[in-house]
């Protein structure tokens, strides 16, 4: 194992590959040796395990076995449906019915009744023409834009945007400019830059509807005349609001008035749907097509499961009904009251009112320790570092659930104070380990 200093782990992010290295594999052995002993060191939060269905409270362990139970604001389950009956009933029925497998490619003989009745439920709610569904969302995001753009083709992208979308956007084309976030004069200014020097290139504009890191939203009715203007094509992701928030869960799109009205919408099942999947929705058959006879990760992919679309169509008959608008309604107070109690209590909460609660924490050292006594405290929270944010910009990104309660909000602001205290109180815990027996 490599040699690392111990005050690496208070300030570093994941150490570099060794380039220079031949073997392909051992090139990571530093990355590997880093979280072993993050691990060892009780400050790796990441890749925890559930033991027990996903709720606001449950029980679990660290990669490393250590168990970890109590609140959980740290699971994507908005509208808390992935245990819910219904849900549960749905996907026993398409067992029975048709079986676990969709047993193929979309573009051959992978889509089922279920699938096929889902993609023209989600187009009529969406307001589109058609919909095209993908087993992950990753697919849907990545795929759309490797099928959409060519090599001399230009995307305008928000520097923020999913890391599916910039891969996408990366691979497609080395015409990629990003613009800085939610800067509607920074969309225009590199249209009008493209359109000037490239009158007859392809240009896409990527944005999201709410930003999950910062919880913030665009102007995409700006956005989008600022497409129409300039002969560019927008496409929105709506992946961490919809079916969560607004009247009809139509969400960031809902609230300015811009339902089935930008180019191309896509999105992701796994925030409020209780499944893995994705999807892209639009008003042209021939990108439906595209996507089906052009594109990777849905051509050369097996296509989304009858389990997967029996739970999706369960989850919005739960999101168009009285009960979806009452389980909205609860997700909503529940976010503003976390907020403002932790608010309150001193942290710099992030963003507006969404099931994202993003508390800016800062300082690396200080946030480890914060992640690792608020675990021992019986607070499951998710820790963003750096590259996901700028370095020393570390902040808890909490996710909030219908199924939350006052008592479990409470709670988790009461951990997050004595955590911070305690973290303050014991920084020099991570100097006290012998930088010649240590591997950090």
């Amino acid at each position: 194992m490599r040699q690392y200093i111990a005050r690496d782990v208070r300030f570093t992010s994941i150490p570099n590959i060794d380039p220079s290295d031949r073997n392909i594999i051992a090139r990571w052995a530093a990355v590997g040796d880093y979280f072993l002993v993050r691990g060892a060191a009780g400050l790796d939060p990441y890749q925890k395990v559930a033991d027990g269905p996903i709720g606001p409270e449950m029980r679990g362990f660290l990669r490393d076995g250590t168990p970890i139970s109590g609140v959980n604001f740290a699971s994507q389950d908005y509208l808390s449906l992935a245990s819910h009956p219904d849900i549960a009933k749905a996907a026993i029925g398409a067992i029975e019915a048709v079986g676990v497998h969709s047993a193929g490619s979309a573009a051959l003989m992978g889509n089922t009744s279920m699938s096929v009745a889902l993609e023209n439920r989600l187009a009529r709610y969406l307001g589109y023409d058609v919909c095209t569904l993908f087993p992950i969302g990753w697919a849907a995001g990545y795929g759309v834009i490797k099928t959409l753009i060519r090599e001399t083709d230009h995307v305008v992208i928000d520097v923020l945007a999913h890391a599916c979308l910039q891969e996408g956007a990366n691979a497609a084309t080395a015409n990629v400019h990003r613009f800085p976030h939610l800067s509607t004069d920074g969309v225009e200014k590199r249209l009008k830059r493209i359109r000037e020097s490239d009158p007859k290139a392809g240009i896409l504009v990527v944005t999201e509807t709410l930003f999950s890191m910062d919880s913030d939203v665009p102007d995409i009715a700006a956005v989008q005349a600022l497409c129409r203007q300039y002969d560019a094509t927008l496409l929105v992701d709506c992946a961490h609001d919809l079916g969560a928030l607004g009247e009809n869960g139509h969400g960031v799109l809902g609230s300015q008035d811009m339902v089935g009205k930008v180019d191309i919408l896509m999105g992701a099942f796994s925030k409020t749907f209780a499944s893995p999947g994705g999807f892209v929705a639009c008003n042209d058959l021939g990108l439906k097509f595209a996507l089906r006879s052009s594109c990777g990760p849905s051509t050369f992919t097996n296509a989304m499961t009858p389990i997967q679309a029996a739970v999706i169509d369960a989850a919005l008959t739960i999101i168009e009904s009285a009960e979806g608008k009452g389980r909205r309604f609860r997700l909503l107070s529940n976010a503003t009251s976390l907020r403002n109690r932790l608010s309150d209590a001193g942290f710099k909460v992030m963003g507006q009112p969404s099931p994202i609660v993003p508390v800016a924490l800062g300082n690396a050292s200080v946030s480890r320790l914060m992640t690792k006594y608020a675990a021992e405290m019986g607070g499951i929270v998710n820790l963003v570092e750096f590259p996901a944010v700028a370095r020393n910009a570390c902040r808890w990104r909490m996710q909030v659930m219908a199924d939350h309660t006052d008592e479990h909000i409470r709670a988790m602001t009461n951990i997050a104070v004595r955590a911070k205290d305690h973290a303050l109180a014991h920084e020099e815990e991570l100097d006290r380990f012998d930088a010649d027996t240590l591997v950090i």
